[in-house]
């Protein structure tokens, strides 16, 4: 994986915005219903545990996805107003370079149309009236999809992604594309091409990568629910680094055509992230159309395994502490700890990941810019790279006897993985997916843990490549802070095919952890 840079704010923000956006509307005070949707993506006892209601003191932009779009539904609020809410934040809120283009008057256009729709009667979609920022590397042909490198700067694709045609279908806007790690190849989203993403929490701090804009954009209220992706913790990191809920699917769950590849063995997944597990759940019914009733499931006697050696060893003593006071939080709710270290060959996922990776890459970015047409060439594309990407595909790439060697050895971590669950009776494991807190942004590759420096690639990605090499469902929950207000998050691996089941658990997971303080970014 590439090095990250540190570069300055992208001053281009704003992609065809005509105007301004307009002084902060008047917002108005009112309670939101917490029923279920109408026309149900899920029933009420869904969110029975938490009721989604915005008081008197709340401002839109403080609401859920699940609360925004009832209260847009039974006009409480209107579309546009929720809108321009949003919109005006993302405008305070730009030297965070979360967006990388947003067409503010497309988007005010948009919700207009949504409340002219209601207006009529017609039937109105799960995620109706509700702005969704999309990540870059995610085809949409309403703005430019520039996969985070200069030379897609302006690309309009043809068509929008499956997953976005899935989500405009249920009523859902597209509020702009978020910036991300150049080509989406690190952990940081510090983008030497368009600048870099920074911390709500910290701006001198990375926001974690690549989905950063996306995890920014959330994390500030400036959307409650965004699109982002994962090959290798993109989802997870940022995630973790900015205090959100995020799930990374199992493969094939949601549709992937129209969404920028880094390999061909099915790691690359995308995924919500969101504020709350009910807003994850929400994007969940809306792609798959499973409207099920979803229960949150009881805590008390369930079995969550640890592997102390493998994942929990050598981490930073704030992301430590937070991780062991939110593990005591689960066993003091009847949660069964079960201790039981991975195999070898399990441990051995973040070299197998990388060597899949390092050889699939480069073909698979390749075909994806012919089939999509880009009119840029690999080598075209390149050329216009940042130095950081270009040293990426400098070396060459492992030997072919090496690279079906990794595939081999990816097939037999799956198969024990899997043994390993049933194994111990385990639902998922419990990890903090990055061993910690977000770096300062220029010096991510200075990475030093309890006075040891550390491979930016291991402090960063060692955790996660477990759940891409074995291909399992991942959600990510803010565990806590730390001592000087950072973020730290709590990853739970669960077999591929648990998805609402491990949505079910966070929905108790949540309640349980608790929340964390908002970021106040000036």
């Amino acid at each position: 994986m590439p090095a990250a840079h540190h570069t300055e704010r992208n001053p281009n923000l704003y992609y065809h915005a005509g105007s301004d956006v307009k002084k902060n509307i008047n917002r108005r005070e009112f309670l939101a219903s917490a029923a279920a949707l109408a026309g149900g993506v899920a029933a009420a006892d869904t969110f029975a545990n938490r009721p989604d209601r915005a008081d008197k003191r709340q401002g839109l932009t403080d609401l859920t996805a699940v609360a925004a779009v009832t209260a847009m539904r039974n006009g409480e609020i209107k579309a546009e107003d929720y809108a321009r809410a949003l919109l005006d934040r993302a405008q305070q809120l730009n030297g965070l370079n979360a967006f990388r283009t947003l067409d503010v008057e497309m988007v005010l256009e948009a919700a207009r149309a949504a409340d002219k729709a209601r207006a009529s009667g017609v039937a109105l979609g799960a995620l109706y009236g509700l702005p969704i920022p999309v990540k870059d590397s995610v085809n949409s042909k309403a703005l430019p999809t520039s996969y985070g490198t200069r030379a897609f700067r302006d690309f309009r694709p043809k068509d929008d992604a499956g997953v976005l045609k899935l989500l405009w279908a249920q009523g859902g806007i597209l509020m702009g594309k978020t910036n991300i790690h150049e080509l989406s190849l690190g952990w940081t989203s510090n983008n030497k091409i368009f600048g870099p993403v920074r911390n709500p929490y910290d701006p001198t701090r990375v926001s974690g990568g690549s989905s950063g804009g996306s995890a920014v954009a959330v994390a500030a209220r400036m959307a409650p629910l965004a699109v982002a992706a994962d090959t290798w913790g993109s989802i997870r990191v940022p995630a973790s680094m900015c205090g959100l809920a995020g799930l990374r699917p199992s493969f094939g769950r949601y549709p992937d055509d129209g969404v920028l590849p880094l390999a061909d063995a099915k790691f690359d997944q995308v995924g919500p992230l969101a504020r709350s597990v009910r807003d994850l759940v929400l994007f969940d019914a809306a792609v798959t159309g499973d409207r099920a009733p979803l229960t949150a499931t009881p805590l008390k006697g369930v079995r969550i395994g640890i592997a102390p050696e493998s994942l929990l060893s050598g981490l930073d003593p704030e992301v430590e502490r937070v991780t062991d006071e939110a593990l005591h939080k689960l066993r003091a709710a009847g949660v069964t700890l079960v201790v039981a270290e991975l195999l070898d060959i399990v441990k051995m996922s973040i070299d197998t990941v990388g060597t899949i990776m390092d050889y699939e890459s480069k073909a698979a970015i390749a075909a994806f810019l012919e089939a999509h047409g880009t009119g840029v060439t690999f080598d075209q594309m390149l050329q216009q790279a940042s130095e950081e990407i270009r040293d990426d595909f400098k070396d060459a790439p492992p030997t072919q006897d090496v690279y079906q060697s990794a595939l081999a050895q990816r097939q037999r971590i799956r198969v024990e993985i899997r043994r390993y669950y049933e194994q111990h009776g385990i639902v998922a494991l419990a990890f903090p997916p990055i061993m910690i807190p977000p770096p300062q942004i220029g010096e991510e590759r200075k990475i030093f843990i309890r006075g040891q420096k550390v491979p930016q690639y291991v402090a960063l990605a060692r955790n996660t490549a477990l759940g891409s090499c074995a291909d399992l469902v991942s959600l990510v929950l803010p565990a806590g802070m730390t001592s000087n207000g950072l973020p730290v998050g709590l990853e739970f691996d669960a077999l591929t095919g648990n998805d609402r089941a491990l949505l079910a658990f966070g929905l108790s997971l949540e309640k349980l952890l608790g929340p964390i303080p908002a970021p106040r970014p000036s």
